[in-house]
This record gives structure tokens, C-alpha cells and sequence, in this order.
């Protein structure tokens, strides 16, 4: 294959070398592969996507690079699940990915294939490859150097965010915010010194209940005084995920994921409330309850 017909993406046969109990609610999947060594190490929220198998196993897999095209084609009794996920580290020299996977029981096909998951148990993960010499995509923080940073998410955010805790200059500032289930599921996170990180347990209220009170209290702490930003427009409601191309310059910036309506109504409050600059608050829905999880 010629550096012309690299694509950004390509599907990576794996197995898995190793699971990590992280908490009551998180899994580390460490996955080995023959051509890992080429899956490109972007850091802060790269996404991947994990295919799992379908009930008959899986398919045969495509030879050109139209790998969406080959799993569209596929009967339905045969296309294996897709699920979107953070490659949470990666050691191209070792061959090996890091996975965070949350567990909730056998709600969905990820969580369900790792309640199971043994080592040597073989996957299917869509990543990039770091043969491609251009933007690969699938990497959302985009903030202006030096700006204040608010991090905040739910359970299924927690692996980005401390993806992109991980990667941030040391002078960094602002703050992260993390809700998940249970007290036990604060995880030991480096972070530069100067961003404040919160771990927040629901226990059993609804999502958003600690996350939401947590980020207006912390926006308040980060915000700079009256826009001079245009009002904002509307939401659209069916709207689930916004990206600035950029961030704007020398002002907070804002990187919000998890539960749809939760992350929505934080996204209204930064904008339209406080008036911070809608080019720097990146809000993305990653599920919405009631409805099968994109991230599972």
C-alpha cells in the first residue's frame, strides 16, 4: 500500500492482554495486536470505535479501506455493534491500547462483552493509523493556549476527560468535574497543579444531579465578567453535539459530554446565562436516557 492510499482510519485486529478493575464502575481493557505499532498516539479525546461480535461471530473483513461501507452492507442478523470509546493510552512501541469501558450490567453490548472478557478474547477496534500523514480526526479540545478550562462529564466522559487531563501543559488552569455512580469510582488522575479535580457521586439520583449544581458553581469561579458576545441563539433541541472549529482566544473554555439533556442544559447556562463565547464551549451528547448509549 503507497502513503496515497493510507486512509485516516483502518480497522485494527486485537485481542485482549489484559483487564484492569479500575472501580465498581470502570474496566481497563489493555489490547495487543501484530499492527498496533501503527495506531496513531493523538491524546486528549481521541475517539475509536470498538466493534464487538455479533451473535455468529464475526464477519469477513473488508480489504479496501470503506469500512463503514462493508459494515452498512452487512446482513442484519450478522453486523457486529459498534460502540464509540476514548483510547485512553496508547504504546505504539509495545503494541498495546488502553480501553476504559463502564460496566452497567447487561444494558448493552459493550458493557455485556465486558462482564466476560477474558484475556486472549479477540476484537475488532477502528482507530487511526499513524501511516496518514494528514488530520485524522476524532480529537474535539481544541482550547486557545493559555485560556481557563472547565472539564465536565458524567461516567461515560471520565476516560476523555482524564485522557485530556493527561495531556495538558503544565501551566494549565480551570477545573474538572467528574459524576459518577459511586464514591469508589474516583480514580487516581494526574492533572497539572493548577486545574482543580472534582469527582462527584450521585449515588442514586439522576444524572446531572451533582454535576449540574457542581459546573455553575465552578463557571461562576471561572467567569471573566459581561460578554461583549452577541446573545445567543437558540437551542435546537434535536442539537446533541457541537464542536468549535476554535476556540475563541483569551477567553474560558468549556468541554462538556455525557448525558444529553444534562450536557445541553449546561451548555445554556454558560451561553446564554453567563454569556461566555459560544467558539469555546464544545458540548457533546454521548447518550440520552431512554435511548440505547452511544458509548454504552
Amino acid at each position: 500500500m503507497t502513503t496515497a492510499q493510507i486512509a485516516p482510519w483502518r480497522l485494527f485486529a486485537v485481542r485482549v492482554r489484559a483487564l484492569y478493575r479500575l472501580s465498581p464502575s470502570f474496566l481497563r481493557v489493555t489490547f495487543t495486536g501484530d499492527d498496533l505499532d501503527v495506531f496513531a498516539d493523538n491524546g486528549f479525546d481521541q475517539r475509536i470505535k470498538l466493534v464487538f461480535p455479533a451473535p455468529s461471530g464475526y464477519p469477513e473483513l473488508p480489504e479496501d479501506p470503506d469500512w463503514y461501507g462493508w459494515w452498512r452492507g452487512l446482513p442484519d442478523d450478522v453486523r457486529p455493534p459498534i460502540r464509540t470509546y476514548t483510547a485512553r493510552a496508547v504504546r505504539p512501541g509495545r503494541r498495546e491500547v488502553d480501553v476504559d469501558v463502564v460496566l452497567h450490567g447487561d444494558a448493552g453490548p459493550a458493557s455485556r462483552w465486558a462482564t466476560t472478557a477474558r484475556p486472549g478474547d479477540r476484537l475488532l477496534v477502528l482507530g487511526p493509523d499513524a501511516r496518514y500523514e494528514g488530520d485524522h480526526g476524532g480529537v474535539e479540545w481544541r482550547a486557545a493556549p493559555g485560556s481557563p478550562v472547565l472539564l465536565a462529564g458524567d461516567e461515560t466522559a471520565a476516560p476523555a476527560i482524564c485522557a485530556i487531563l493527561a495531556r495538558l501543559p503544565e501551566d494549565a488552569h480551570g477545573e474538572a468535574l467528574l459524576e459518577v455512580p459511586h464514591d469508589d469510582d474516583a480514580l487516581d488522575v494526574s492533572a497539572p497543579d493548577g486545574v482543580r479535580l472534582t469527582w462527584l457521586a450521585r449515588g442514586h439520583d439522576a444524572p446531572g444531579a451533582a454535576l449540574v449544581p457542581a459546573v455553575r458553581e465552578a463557571a461562576a469561579r471561572l467567569h471573566s465578567g459581561p460578554s461583549t458576545v452577541a446573545p445567543a441563539e437558540p437551542d435546537d433541541d434535536e442539537l446533541l453535539w457541537e464542536v468549535p472549529d476554535a476556540a475563541a482566544p483569551a477567553a474560558p473554555y468549556a468541554w462538556l459530554a455525557g448525558e444529553a439533556g444534562v450536557i445541553k442544559a449546561l451548555r445554556r447556562h454558560l451561553v446564554g446565562d453567563l454569556g461566555w463565547d459560544r467558539r469555546s464551549v464544545a458540548f457533546m451528547g454521548y447518550w440520552r436516557i431512554g435511548r440505547s448509549e452511544a458509548t454504552d
